[in-house]
């Protein structure tokens, strides 16, 4: 930084005096951490006085416990019985049983993770507790504590309790369990279980009112009890868990449940074997959690809500519900009456719930789950006379805008639109079944992400699940199937039995009151608006504002320039290897202290490209009234169409604050103060801002602007600023601990937002809305300069306005947030607003305390003086026309000067010296001509000057803090194992072939291979042309099979020993899976965490487009079904180091991967977003060792092996990652930097000169590498590894692994620069089991063998005998070991039979490749079949299913054909009926389809070869299709050929409403006007009766000449020419089926006639 002149420079020295930081410590909550099963304290990094162990500080459903269920209900109102029938409850049972896939066990193997049921309490068999008094007492489920003294005391606070209340004690009764049949860890923890009952006043009447306001007692009386046994000690454990839960406390429904497998739950509990046990309903839930250590209140159902999913907005839900509940007021008088029936209604409706902890318990509190807190406040709502379906619309919210199914009924719409701007959605991946004893029913979230299927049966009873098939039923008893989709539901009135859809239910909900007018009377539209033209400062000024406020010369040239000149965020490459911004030397804002958290395996992002319609940007301003009392008042707020707003939006929002325009008064604070007053000035402007606000809010200020808006040079010379994240923080916690956050909105008017990821954070911490003014006055200044409008002009940037450029900015902007959003699983931003779902990382407690309250920071960091100081340092010297901003080099490396870079061209040079490689020579050289192809020998010393460059490099990461501490003699090197051995932890980075050219792929794979390490294919397939050892090299190490190769040796594999299985499916075919010895999958994870990466289109080459031929799904079964298609393969999931990865890795373990990897949030070489480059993802350091003590803890860790990687450079990097707990090892860009990369930093434009990241031909010609030069590399970071081994005195290099205690803080390092002297790490990795002496982690489960875990693969359970049988059945080895002949098998099928086929395929594939059989295996089934059915089928393979079936099937099918049919007896219409789940034919390469029935969601999602039929789909068919024919004969959801590319789509159009239900983007549609056209789509039809019997497909060729003209033709640009869509084509072959021999139809002239043999359809 340049020096400041006289004015600034007493504040730069106290700034730089405050910089010697007071040691901080990181955030601690009260949150338990999980059971302690370390021998002893790590003698390494301990704790200092005041810190405690911090790894799994943060809520508890992210850090400790995250889960996934099935979940489901059956209702039957219609018998005369009055109390229902014992065969509900049993059918419950049984299906509970059958989704035990669905659940997990504990790390004992027996444990389950929880299952239960709630019903109807069951009078007759407590009829003991019933007279004609009380027919209807109010029953407890309560767990008790096990010993005699403390349960005897909780029984007596709880009667005192009731009794005070005037609920007269009826006695309780022990529930009959049977502990024996628990596993150690639910046994060992399980309470004692008791019912207790109480009845009301005789003066309470039995009545409808009355009964509720018991209800609402009991509610309010449960909440009492437990802030006693609080103040008696008697309501936790000492870790913090329940020691007393009420599971249930109503007088209509009753829970449950336990820490046990579905199927054990009725062996406990004797009562649910009792003939006596009769109910009309029963929701059963079965639970997957990731983590072990059981906690019985955590099972399912909770009180009113059984929940299969996430809420990922749970931290701004929370916080926004603490808001509301502060702000209410009540005496204390009126609520400690809870017995009146009047007074409840209005304790719900008017009170502080959330600060008297003396009269009530808390409602939400993040130390339960997600669902936990979610079950409190739908609870809450249907006590306060919401009904339950209300409450679920109002919590859950469909995405109702531009909704084509809602068109009709525009007063749905309109209630949505109004608790839109009371409510913030509960936002997530979410199926709810609830019940609150009136009705019974179920949802689901927005985006359709769960499934969830129906089937009504002749008698009236409903039955509901997850999965169907989990009831035995009969068709023909059916009359009704369907399924729930995007944000719809289901109802049943269990007082008259009523079963409502979707739309009855809304509709008569939404009608119950004025919403329509109430919106147009109150609500006040901010609708976009045009930019101004004129400027706020001239460019001295501005630019010496840009200075201030941070910005730098790369935000205007990369950001500003693509955003306004392009409307898209800046897109770069190569990861981010700058320093942290705590280590950093430059000065950083705020922002950079903070990443982004994303949805990893277990949650689903949403695809906001092509799936916007369920996304919004909708906020609001003003006075937000009661949930809970819903008038009038509600529908009085200013609504935003968008969150960042220019100056005349703003002026319209001023404009609302006169009295006859609504009357919202306004107040602007600015965030300004003197720079005279120091560092330490921050503090009191903090205080005085928070202040006034409060002050502000209290006179009936509805809309606050934080701004910190300098009027000319002379106030930005005077004063400095409060960052604004930092400003809108601290007010937006004080308005919550004031009770007065929900009476005023918070716009943050700043000159420090322009990147997305600024935004998000503002709008993340509380913020409703952004003015970014010195944005837009940058894109004003841009656009002006001569070099701007130079460019427009020769065609480098697209011409723009200037109001264009404003807009462009806006719409990138806006275009990012919603992929923050989405890569979070979120789609609202009301929802995103105060969810502050970031980690820190650099920020001391005081900073967290202040403004970023909840937000987990655990290596300490800086004070705010801290950052008042880093603030005061970017000023400009002076202002003047001739001053430029400063180049901080934080994208972009600048040699000498600049932010320091790991990853240079300088090192590229370093290395590549110690290699022996010279960039120079290549085959575009004189390669041919040198010895060794030009490989030089590799030089030792060469390698020690590179291992020195990075040692005395400026600090960068974590590890850079830490050094050795062995507690043992050092020992001679020769003692330490062979490299050779070491190496084989050694791996490469999942880098596709198209990130990489390639020679550089196949160099890197024959490299890693020769040291018999793990090469990765990365996402896109691998030619199978490597799967064979290359035994053609020549003398001179040539190879015609690879002749773009050099340095080649005979019996050298290109095969990758890992084929990564992604999220996009590209290139996954049966051969591809089956030729592999790993399968690793990576959902959303890679150069950008949590997006995956880009391929620019340029980089698509015919080669990489054919290896790619061909969403995100249920990550257990995903693993199922890679486990099934190669048994011999292990199976890894990569995950990015993000806080709560540690419960991630248990689940993951849990579902039966091999292989964890854990990779850093510096991203991978690929294409990117720049924001998500440099602030998604955390450093491998924190994530790994938080994994492997998760897995440790949890008794998980021998189970998977541990991999990590991220910037690994040196041996040293090796080693400290073996000390945090991993085993093998992941290379990325340094291994390409030993194949030749110079670190242009250009792979995202195809022209790297090196030829290493290009698809050029020319460029390719360039590459360098050779195998040798990697193997060099290798070897010399084995050798360091050998050498540092010695050192420490360590022969095994298992030995080290887990052993943090031999890692310390280097206190020198630590103290290197000012800013890291505020850093702990003791409090983090103290956290670290030790595993000194127990080392059994290291070897496979007993169960296992206890061998080597490389030498284990887990394998399926019972889920894939079905597979094995028919692999075993000797009619399919005698097809697949002569490749002819026909064979016809017969087989059952039931729900818990999932990848049925998969193994087969596998087998077939082994053998044959992707070819299939010549021969025929007819297969018949019958049942209903599990998920991924058929999938990675193959030619030779034609499954017909006679029955149903759920989600995926056809996964990955690439040949064969399947069928799904009904049965022939079945009661309901086939066409309008559900047949087979969500996302059918994902990644379909090839193949037949045919489903006599409808389909969910996303159906032939990434389709690129199958011919498909069914009868209706959901939402977002077709989607990012890429070949392949579907044809849907009845009605689809929205966004259909969202992302379509390839392929042809025919769509009976029976309602008249298809064409308001495509996405136009990209397809086009048309009626079926060619002949071509015509004959494709009448021989599919024709197929599809032939094989289905299709009443649907008759009638349209019954009357074909008609039906014809209901069809639309969907098409995307790249098929506009071919015969089926252009009329002007002649004479090309049309396919029809992707199975016939010659997969051909005919020649079809146009205007030809066409005979009976052109129309027949392709024989089989």
């Amino acid at each position: 930084m340049r020096p400041h002149k006289s004015a600034l420079s007493a504040v730069v020295a106290a700034a730089a005096a405050a910089s010697a930081f007071r040691p901080g410590t990181t955030q601690r909550s009260a949150i338990p951490r999980p059971v302690d099963r370390r021998a002893t304290a790590l003698d390494a990094f301990r704790l200092k006085e005041g810190e405690a162990h911090n790894m799994f500080d943060g809520p508890r459903p992210l850090v400790l416990e995250r889960d996934a269920c099935g979940v489901g209900f059956i209702a039957n109102t219609s018998g005369d019985e009055e109390f229902g029938t014992h065969k509900v409850l049993m059918q419950g049972l049984r299906a509970l049983d059958c989704m035990e896939h669905r659940g997990a066990c504990g790390g004992d193997g027996i444990s389950g993770d929880g299952a239960g049921v709630m019903t109807q309490v069951p009078w007759k068999l407590f009829s003991e507790y019933r007279d004609e008094g009380c027919p209807r007492p109010g029953v407890g489920m309560v767990f008790l504590p096990r010993e005699e003294a403390r349960r005897g005391a909780a029984m007596d606070v709880i009667r005192r309790v009731c009794e005070a209340n005037d609920l007269i004690f009826l006695g309780w009764r022990e529930v009959p369990v049977d502990y024996d049949v628990l596993g150690p860890q639910a046994g060992g923890s399980a309470p004692s279980i008791w019912q207790l009952f109480v009845r009301a006043p005789s003066r309470l009447d039995d009545t409808e009112d009355a009964r509720d306001g018991f209800e609402r007692t009991l509610y309010l009386v449960r909440r009492r009890i437990a802030v006693e046994l609080k103040a008696a000690d008697l309501l936790l454990k000492e870790d913090g868990s329940e020691e007393v839960y009420f599971a249930s406390f109503s007088s209509q429904t009753i829970v449950y449940k336990g820490m046990v497998q579905g199927c054990v739950l009725p062996r406990f509990y004797k009562d649910l074997r009792d003939e006596d046990y009769t109910t009309k309903f029963v929701i059963y839930h079965r639970r997957f959690s990731t983590n072990t250590n059981p906690r019985w209140p955590l099972a399912q159902p909770m009180r009113v809500v059984g929940h299969n999913g996430e809420i990922n907005t749970l931290i701004g839900n929370v916080n926004w519900v603490k808001a509301r509940e502060k702000s209410k007021a009540m005496p204390d008088d009126k609520l400690n009456d809870l017995f009146s029936a009047e007074n409840t209604a209005n304790i719900l409706e008017l009170c502080n719930t959330q600060d008297v902890p003396n009269v009530l318990e808390p409602l939400v509190d993040l130390d339960r789950s997600d669902s936990a807190n979610l079950d409190a406040v739908f609870e809450l709502m249907t006590r306060s006379r919401h009904t339950a379906p209300c409450a679920i619309m109002a919590l859950v919210p469909t995405a109702y805008e531009n909704e084509p199914s809602l068109a009709n009924n525009p007063e749905i719409v309109d209630f949505y639109k109004f608790h839109g701007g009371l409510l913030e959605a509960w936002d997530g991946p979410a199926l709810l079944v609830y019940s609150d004893g009136k009705s019974i029913g179920a949802s689901l979230d927005r985006n359709g992400l769960r499934p969830a299927r129906y089937s009504i049966t002749k008698d009236g009873t409903v039955y509901m699940m997850s999965e169907t098939g989990v009831v035995d039923l009969n068709e023909a008893d059916i009359v009704s199937k369907g399924r729930l989709g995007p944000g719809t539901m289901i109802n049943v009135n269990l007082k008259t039995g009523e079963f409502k859809d979707n739309i009855a239910i809304k509709s008569e909900i939404a009608r119950r009151r004025p919403y329509g007018e109430w919106n147009a009377k109150g609500r006040k539209d901010v609708a976009k608006m045009e930019f101004d033209d004129g400027r706020l400062y001239d460019d001295a000024t501005a630019t010496f504002a840009q200075g201030t406020f941070g910005w730098g010369l790369e935000d205007i040239g990369m950001q500003i320039q693509d955003m306004a000149g392009s409307g898209k965020e800046t897109t770069y490459s190569m990861g981010d290897d700058a320093p942290l911004a705590v280590l950093s030397e430059r000065p950083h804002t705020p922002y950079n202290y903070f990443k982004q958290r994303f949805a990893q395996v277990t949650n689903p992002p949403i695809d906001p490209l092509r799936e916007g319609v369920v996304m919004s940007f909708a906020m609001t301003l003003g006075k937000k009234e009661s949930i809970y009392k819903v008038s009038e008042k509600g529908a009085r707020l200013i609504h935003l169409e968008s969150p960042i707003l220019n100056s005349n939006e703003m002026k319209r929002i001023a404009s609302f604050a006169k009295e006859e325009n609504g009357g919202f008064k306004q107040a602007t604070i600015s965030t300004r103060y003197a720079l005279s007053d120091g560092p330490e000035g921050i503090r009191q402007a903090i205080d005085a801002i928070c202040n006034k606000a409060v002050e502000d809010v209290r006179s009936g200020i509805e809309v606050i602007i934080l701004s910190d808006f300098a009027a000319d040079q002379s106030v930005l010379d005077d004063t400095t600023y409060i960052p604004p994240v930092v400003a809108v923080g601290a007010v937006h916690h004080r308005l919550i601990a004031e009770g007065l956050r929900m009476d005023a909105g918070i716009v943050i008017e700043t000159g420090s937002a322009w990147s997305t990821h600024h935004f998000a954070m503002l709008v993340g911490y509380g913020a409703n809305a952004v003015h970014p003014y010195l944005a837009l006055e940058t894109v004003k200044q841009w656009h002006g300069l001569d070099r701007t409008q130079s460019m427009m002009k020769a065609g480098k940037l697209s011409s723009t306005t200037l109001d264009k450029a404003q807009q462009n900015y806006r719409h990138a902007v806006e275009n990012g947030l919603l992929k923050i959003l989405s890569k979070m699983g979120i789609s609202l931003l009301s929802s995103y607003q105060g969810a502050q779902i970031f980690e820190a990382i650099g920020l001391g407690e005081e900073v967290i305390d202040v403004s970023f309250k909840g937000t987990t920071s655990r290596i300490g960091g800086v004070s705010l003086a801290d950052i008042a100081s880093e603030t005061v340092m970017m000023r400009p010297e002076t202002a003047s026309e001739k001053a430029k901003l400063t180049n901080y080099g934080y994208y972009k490396p600048l040699p000498s000067k600049g932010e320091y870079h790991a990853n240079s061209s300088d090192l590229a040079k370093l290395l590549h010296d110690a290699i022996g490689l010279d960039k120079s020579v290549s085959a575009a050289t004189n390669r041919d001509n040198l010895e060794n192809d030009g490989v030089k020998p590799k030089s030792v010393a060469n390698y020690e000057i590179f291992k020195k460059s990075l040692e005395g490099a400026p600090l960068a990461n974590i590890r850079d803090l830490l050094d050795f501490e062995s507690d043992r003699e050092s020992i001679s090197i020769d003692e330490v194992e062979p490299a050779a051995e070491i190496m084989k932890r050694f791996c490469t980075g999942a880098m596709s072939l198209g990130a990489l050219s390639r020679e550089a792929h196949e160099t890197l794979a024959i490299a890693v291979n020769r040291i018999g390490g793990k090469s990765n294919s990365g996402e896109g397939g691998e030619d199978v042309i490597r799967g064979k050892d290359i035994t053609d090299v020549d003398d001179n190490g040539r190879s015609s099979t690879f002749p773009h190769l050099a340095g080649l040796k005979n019996g050298d594999s290109a095969n990758s020993f890992v084929h990564q299985v992604a999220s996009g499916r590209f290139g996954v075919t049966p051969e591809f899976l089956v030729t592999a010895k790993q399968l690793e999958i990576k959902m959303a994870q890679g150069a950008k965490p949590g997006e995956g990466g880009q391929l620019p289109g340029p980089k698509v080459s015919d080669y990489i487009a054919t290896l790619r031929s061909s969403k995100p799904g249920d990550l257990a079964q995903l693993i199922h079904d890679l486990h099934a298609v190669n048994e011999k393969a292990g199976v890894s999931v990569k995950l990015v180091s993000s806080i709560g990865i540690g419960t991630v890795a248990c689940g993951v373990a849990k579902a039966q991967a091999d292989v964890i990897q854990i990779s850093g949030g510096d991203g991978g070489t690929g294409a990117s977003p720049l924001s998500s480059i440099k602030h998604a993802g955390m450093p491998w350091e924190l994530g790994l060792s938080e994994a492997h003590s998760a897995l440790l803890s949890n008794g998980l860790r021998d189970r998977v092996t541990l991999r990590a990687d991220g910037g690994m450079r040196t041996g040293r990097d090796i080693v400290i990652a073996a000390m945090m707990g991993a085993e093998e090892f992941g290379f990325g860009t340094i291994a390409m930097i030993a194949e030749g990369c110079v670190m242009a930093r250009v792979c995202h434009l195809n022209t790297c000169p090196v030829g290493v990241t290009s698809q050029k031909e020319e460029l390719r010609k360039k590459f360098p590498g050779t195998p040798e030069h990697v193997v060099n590399f290798f070897m010399f970071v084995a050798d360091e590894i050998r050498e540092l081994m010695a050192h420490l005195g360590y022969s095994k290099f298992e030995d080290m692994i887990g052993r943090s205690d031999l890692l310390k803080e280097d206190d020198a390092q630590i103290s290197r620069i000012a800013k890291t002297k505020g850093i702990t790490l003791s409090g983090f990795f103290s956290s670290i089991p030790d595993s000194k002496d127990d080392r059994a982690f290291l070897r496979a489960t007993p169960a296992e063998g206890g061998g080597l875990k490389n030498d284990v693969v887990h394998i399926n359970g019972f889920s894939s005998d079905l597979d094995r049988e028919m692999c075993n059945h000797p009619d399919v080895k005698a097809a697949i070991e002569t490749n002819a002949g026909d064979y016809a098998l017969s087989f059952n099928i039931k729900n818990t039979d999932r990848s049925t086929c998969a193994m087969l395929a596998g087998d077939i594939a082994r053998k044959y490749g992707n070819k299939g059989l010549n021969g025929n295996l007819n297969i018949n089934m019958y049942g209903s079949a599990g998920q991924s059915f058929g999938a990675f089928m193959l030619p030779g393979m034609k499954v017909r299913l006679t029955g149903e079936a759920n989600d995926y099937v056809g996964k990955g099918i690439h040949g064969g054909e399947i069928v799904v049919l009904p049965e022939a007896d079945a009661g309901f219409v086939a066409a309008d009926s559900s047949i087979v789940g969500n996302a059918c034919l994902y990644g379909a390469t090839g193949g037949d389809f045919h489903a006599n029935g409808r389909a969910g969601e996303r159906f032939c999602v990434r389709n690129s070869g199958a011919y498909a039929v069914c009868e209706g789909t959901g939402d977002h068919c077709c989607e990012y299709m890429t070949g392949g024919v579907v044809v849907v004969l009845g009605t689809v959801g929205r966004n259909v050929g969202a992302g379509m590319t390839g392929g042809i789509g025919y769509f009976y159009d029976e309602d008249g409403r298809f064409e308001e239900r495509v996405n136009l983007e990209i397809v086009k549609y048309q009626r079926v006007i060619t002949p071509a056209g015509e004959a494709q789509l009448k021989s599919i039809v024709e197929r599809h009766f032939e094989k289905t019997g299709s009443e649907k497909a008759e009638a349209i060729l019954d009357h074909w000449d008609e039906e014809v003209g209901k069809f639309w033709q969907l098409f995307p640009p790249s098929e506009s020419s071919s015969a089926v869509v252009a009329a002007t084509i002649l004479g090309e072959v049309v396919k029809v089926s992707a199975i016939a021999p010659s997969e051909e139809l005919c020649y079809l002239p146009v205007g030809a006639g066409l005979n009976p043999d052109q129309t027949t359809r392709c024989a089989d």
